[in-house]
């Protein structure tokens, strides 16, 4: 076994004195406001011949584009191997808009060029009709990030110094599966369950939470991993930018622990799965603009503050962080790990793209014409482009799968010691987490969704069968099919190295 060498690096992900686009909704928000500050976070680990170096962006997503930019920054680094860099997103929908050229160009290109195809006469609101000199947005916002997150990796990497981990784990309510289950067979996320037709939530929920904390040779705490089944989404609707529960929870540990201590937040398997109790419904203090999520005459509940507000994003980070407090005192001597065994690998998964029928294709060409036929030269708006998203979507998968069986995607697989890590390019939904962390040789394993890549949610056959968003075609670029695959390469390659 060999010694550890651990660093770490964070910067800023605020573009300073100028305004950002704001990612994660079809309507426009442009905002300068900073509700909590958004970060590139980095973590480097060196044992031995090999190593790993995550880090952790408060973005949407991370496409495979961004990553590759990333990568191109960090060639100059002395000694850093390019394919042991991975990059995650927090998925919060208050951080900036970059352009997702390459992942768009692999589908074929986007549901609105489809539109802008089939509807010609029509004018479309511009996607962002704000043309101040202070924006930063599309290729431009796209370089700011990439130079900031490869600043990141690189000062982790040049931070490298010998030092320990120990493992933790915590339970803490906070992601809930967000689709909901009606008595004619659909599903609808965001679906409203005060009504007789309800009959379940279409999936469960993880409370646990594995952590793992890293020292110096001083056993000074110098970072905190945390992997929670659930996106940084409660601040979604909201008009500043903001790292959501993830930068609260930071905020929290560095007010215990010191500012120099870092937090390493990983969103495990949660497709399905959001901040918010849809059985005991609490409407937001501030209203939000949302055509998915429409309530009527709501039954005033006790229960938690709605979790579309701030109060209930401090209510999370508060759970998460007193989870991470009880762990970390209940860590001894016996648990600090000075030298293990590190084993890392950068695989390329051809994923089996969803497909659609023949059928399908043409109800949603008739829809869009229908639809082309009432708006004629008049305006789409972002209510009519969500509306017909789904519909072109279809059609655009109808095209690609003429050509298209397959699409290459980046995972990560890797040991240190006992412990398992795992990532894949999608919102992916809980059972899938499930089913690799209940059939995992490791004593612990960390999954890491929306992480190298971006190619949208990958819902169960359940929830394809339900439909609505998140499980439609157009909700990402693989199915079932794809999932069970991923499922069986990640178990295989965790237990292969656990031997």
């Amino acid at each position: 076994m060999d010694k550890i060498k651990i660093g770490w690096g964070e910067v800023s992900l605020v573009p300073e004195g100028r305004k950002v686009n704001l990612a994660g909704q079809f309507y426009e928000r442009i905002t300068d406001v900073i509700e909590t500050p958004i970060t590139a976070t980095a973590m480097a680990i060196e044992c031995g011949e090999d190593c790993a170096i995550f880090c952790s962006c408060d973005l949407v997503s991370t496409s495979h584009y961004l990553l590759e930019s990333v990568r191109k920054h960090l060639t100059q680094v002395k000694g850093l191997p390019l394919d042991k860099v991975m990059i995650n997103a927090i998925h919060t929908h208050t951080a900036p808009a970059y352009e997702n050229r390459e992942d768009l160009s692999a589908l074929g290109g986007s549901a609105l060029d489809v539109l802008t195809a089939l509807m010609p006469d029509a004018k479309y609101e511009k996607l962002v009709s704000y043309e101040g000199k202070d924006l930063i947005d599309g290729d431009e916002a796209h370089a700011f990030l990439a130079q900031r997150i490869a600043k990141a990796i690189e000062l982790a990497w040049s931070n490298r110094k010998e030092g320990a981990y120990a493992q933790g784990f915590g339970r803490a309510a906070v992601g809930m599966c967000r689709r909901v289950c009606y008595s004619d067979g659909s599903a609808k996320m965001w679906g409203d369950t005060d009504t007789a037709t309800f009959t379940q939530l279409e999936g469960g929920n993880d409370s646990g939470i594995e952590l793992l904390f890293t020292f110096d040779t001083d056993k000074k705490l110098t970072g905190v991993v945390a992997n929670v089944a659930c996106p940084a989404q409660v601040l979604e609707h909201r008009d500043f930018i903001s790292s959501d529960y993830c930068g609260k929870v930071k905020a929290l540990l560095r007010r215990k622990y010191g500012e120099d201590v870092s937090l390493l937040a990983l969103i495990s398997p949660a497709g399905d799965q959001c901040p918010r109790d849809m059985v005991r419904w609490v409407e937001p203090e501030t209203p939000i603009n949302d055509p998915n999520i429409i309530r009527n005459d709501v039954t005033v509940r006790k229960a938690d503050p709605s979790m579309f507000d701030v109060k209930g994003c401090e209510l999370i980070a508060r759970r998460i962080a007193n989870e991470i407090f009880y762990a970390l005192e209940d860590v001894t001597d016996a648990d600090y790990v000075t030298q293990t065994e590190l084993e890392h690998k950068n695989i390329t998964l051809d994923m089996p793209l969803r497909r659609v029928t023949p059928a399908q294709a043409e109800a949603a060409a008739k829809t869009i014409e229908a639809f082309a036929a009432k708006v004629g030269n008049g305006t789409i708006n972002f209510n009519d482009n969500a509306r017909m998203h789904v519909h072109a979507g279809i059609i655009l998968r109808s095209k690609i799968q003429e050509t298209l069986d397959v699409i290459p995607v980046e995972i990560h697989v890797l040991r240190l010691g006992n412990i398992a890590f795992a990532t894949n390019p999608y919102e992916l939904f809980l059972d899938y987490g499930n089913q690799i962390r209940a059939r995992s040789k490791a004593s612990q394993t960390f999954l890491v969704q929306l992480c190298c890549g971006s190619f949208g949610y990958l819902p169960t056959e359940k929830a394809e069968h339900g439909s609505h968003y998140s499980a439609y075609v157009s909700s990402g670029s693989a199915g079932h099919v794809g999932g069970e695959l991923l499922v069986r390469k990640t178990v295989s390659e965790i237990n292969e190295m656990m031997k």
